[in-house]
């Protein structure tokens, strides 16, 4: 046959999802401009829309290729280095917030700078004590990182279902858990966001952070929806493969966040 396929890769048929969500992104941020000057948000939302169902149905494509056996080795092997350069590029992201942080700390402005340095933290901001709900917080996330290396454990060397849904749950729920103390610990401190470079360091690399745990849970939440479906074999799971990767590096982004801001930043 003249279209008999011969080869492992996996030859995508024509899909409207790249230009759907470039319109729609397009849309939530040309929005979200108006919006700031004024107008109102409906056309952000409806970008925003957009964009959420794009995510939706272009993943529920992938699934769907996945459970047909369109990702074979070679495929898989592409999707993971894929996976590795977008982990790569929250690397640089969060390396961003760092050395802000830690240019102001090393080299506080004030109001004689440059003749005299500045001090850090600044002036009146009661930093919050690393060793009470920082370090809670950071041994829950250490929990639920190894809640989810139970599950994938239990997928690949044992093909243990029960084990894999139930370390996924338990991942997500410890996610949960960080994020509502995360929450607490912000309603609680006595900085705000403007006015101080402390807390505008402060609230983006930590708030970042815990909009990255948010984008983890549901993440997660996915792949257990998707064991309890029957989906991932010992074999074949990408999917979950690359949510544990995630999951992973938001674990480790804490434990320099912890170790930079909370304990010597304060």
């Amino acid at each position: 046959m003249a279209h008999a396929k011969n080869h492992d890769y996996h030859i995508l048929p024509p899909s409207i999802w790249p230009l759907a969500g470039a319109v729609g992104a397009f849309t939530m941020f040309f929005g979200a401009v108006l919006w700031m000057h004024g107008s109102s948000p409906f056309m952000g939302l409806i970008g925003f829309a957009l964009v959420l169902y794009v995510m939706f149905a272009w993943w529920s494509e992938m699934v769907s290729e996945a459970k047909i056996g369109d990702h074979t080795p070679v495929v898989a092997i592409g999707l993971r280095y894929g996976f590795i350069m977008f982990i790569m590029s929250e690397v640089m992201f969060f390396a961003a917030w760092f050395w802000s942080f830690f240019k102001h700390a090393l080299y506080p402005m004030g109001p004689m700078s440059p003749l005299v340095d500045g001090v850090w933290p600044p002036a009146g901001i009661e930093t919050l004590d690393p060793w009470h709900l920082p370090l809670m917080n950071t041994l829950i996330l250490l929990c639920s990182g190894a809640a989810a290396t139970w599950a994938h454990h239990a997928l690949v060397h044992e093909n243990n279902r029960k084990d894999l849904e139930n370390g996924l749950i338990l991942s997500v729920v410890l996610g949960v858990w960080f994020t509502a103390f995360q929450a607490y610990e912000y309603s609680h401190a006595s900085f705000g966001f403007a006015g101080n470079i402390y807390g505008a360091n402060f609230y983006m690399a930590t708030g970042f952070h815990g909009f990255h745990v948010l984008i983890g849970s549901i993440f997660l939440v996915v792949c257990w929806l998707r064991a309890r479906a029957g989906h991932f074999t010992p074999t074949q799971h990408i999917g979950f493969e690359a949510a544990a990767w995630y999951w992973h590096f938001v674990d480790v982004v804490w434990l320099f966040l912890f170790a930079a801001i909370y304990v010597w930043g304060q």
